[in-house]
């Protein structure tokens, strides 16, 4: 299909054909995941789904509300932590510059068993810790699979919010003071929504991985939905059937995930970019 010219002497240029989903090779792939999914019902076990609904209900919800509290508060920690790597002093960029590093460089299941199994047993020594009000949480799991996950959320997009900080055209930031704006508006109007903007790719990256990390808690007691299946797996004895759900859980969050990344993305302007 070629293009009429609307402009006498404009270049005629062939617009890339649509992909037909009936090609073979997409049938050929769509007739072996249908009988993936034929072997699943007809052959395997699952009528303990019935049983666990509910429980698998609030795993999912248990493991969503980690993922998006985790994922929330790091990013508000990324935020300064990229820009002192820019602009702060160099005190403050070098410390934001070596937890990053840290962070990065240590396994996350290490971290989590410091905080939990480490901090959780120094705070249970202290007679004064264990009479708090806030003994009732610090002797619970579910803060410090929630503080790892932050700070290593945090870590790693922190380092995202510094390339994206830098990325920025100067050009754009010195157009904002000529117009009168101060430093924090300059920042907040300009600077931040544009580096924002260029680090939403990488955010939606980080999201889902942050997303696979989840299950490492459930090593800690924390029930989410990893620590639901494994509990059936213990009860019924099956291996196939609950690890193929739980495969298509992730994989189902994960879509809706990359989704509204990729929704949010076609709503801002790219103009200028």
């Amino acid at each position: 299909m070629t293009v009429e010219p609307t402009i006498p002497g404009m270049p005629v240029y062939e617009l890339p054909r649509a992909r037909n989903l009936l090609e073979p090779h997409r049938l050929f792939l769509i007739a072996i995941f249908a009988l993936m999914i034929f072997c699943a019902v007809w052959f395997m076990r699952w009528d303990w789904i019935a049983k666990y609904q509910w429980r698998l209900l609030a795993g999912i919800w248990q493991t969503l509300l980690l993922l998006f509290s985790t994922a929330f508060v790091g990013f508000l920690l990324a935020v300064p932590l990229g820009l002192l790597q820019v602009t702060g002093p160099r005190p403050f960029s070098w410390l934001a510059r070596g937890y990053c590093t840290l962070i990065r460089g240590t396994p996350l299941l290490l971290q989590l068993w410091l905080l939990y199994y480490g901090l959780g047993s120094v705070f249970a020594q202290y007679p004064e810790v264990r009479s708090s009000f806030l003994w009732p949480y610090l002797r619970q799991a579910w803060p410090y699979g929630f503080l790892t996950l932050m700070l290593s959320f945090a870590a790693y997009e922190g380092e995202v919010m510094r390339g994206a900080f830098a990325g920025v055209p100067k050009g754009e930031l010195e157009a904002a003071r000529a117009f009168g704006m101060s430093r924090f508006t300059a920042f907040r109007r300009v600077w931040l929504p544009r580096a924002v903007h260029r680090a939403l790719p990488t955010l939606n990256g980080e999201t889902v991985l942050q997303l696979k990390s989840t299950p490492l808690v459930a090593t800690i007691t924390v029930v989410d939905v990893y620590a639901v299946i494994s509990k059936v797996r213990q009860d019924t004895y099956l291996t196939y059937e609950p690890l193929l759900l739980l495969a298509l859980i992730y994989l189902c969050l994960t879509f809706m995930l990359v989704w509204a990344f990729r929704t949010l993305e076609k709503r801002i302007p790219t103009r200028g970019a």
